[in-house]
């Protein structure tokens, strides 16, 4: 039986294998464990693990996105089902239960950014009722401390 829940700590692994496995993430399990915590300890963030048998098959992790040109929004900043259980509707019930935390608070907009190459990715959230608004190149720069 599938529940969507909120994320406890002892899901940090699950996680992990989710964020290597399905979104090739290779980050270490104990700086992934040490972000969790202190994900979990803010207000601003949420993080809804889908559950099957008591094993964490997918999550996607939301945040309150706010800037001075747009009302608020929710920002989902990742989202991931094990491949064993895709196309089956945990994504979109993961999508959900974000949606429900939106309106829940009064906010009218969800977003997501999604990696070029993750067509598949964009044709599941057209499917849901996201639109493409437009396309955007993402730039970093790391600082040496």
């Amino acid at each position: 039986m599938l529940i969507i829940r909120e994320f406890k700590l002892d899901d940090s692994e699950a996680i992990y294998q989710l964020n290597k496995n399905e979104m090739k993430y290779d980050y270490p399990l104990e700086e992934t464990v040490e972000n969790l915590k202190k994900i979990s300890e803010n207000k601003l963030d949420k993080i809804f693990v889908a559950e099957v048998d008591e094993y964490v098959i997918g999550y996607v992790h939301a945040s309150n996105y706010q800037c001075i040109y747009s009302k608020p929004m929710k920002n989902i900043l990742g989202i991931a089902v094990s491949k064993k259980f895709q196309k089956i509707g945990i994504g979109r019930d993961l999508l959900e239960a974000v949606e429900k935390w939106a309106r829940d608070e009064k906010v009218s907009c969800v977003r997501l950014a999604s990696g070029e190459e993750r067509e598949d990715s964009h044709k599941f959230y057209l499917k849901c009722g996201y639109k493409k608004i437009k396309d955007q190149k993402n730039f970093r720069k790391n600082l040496i401390f």
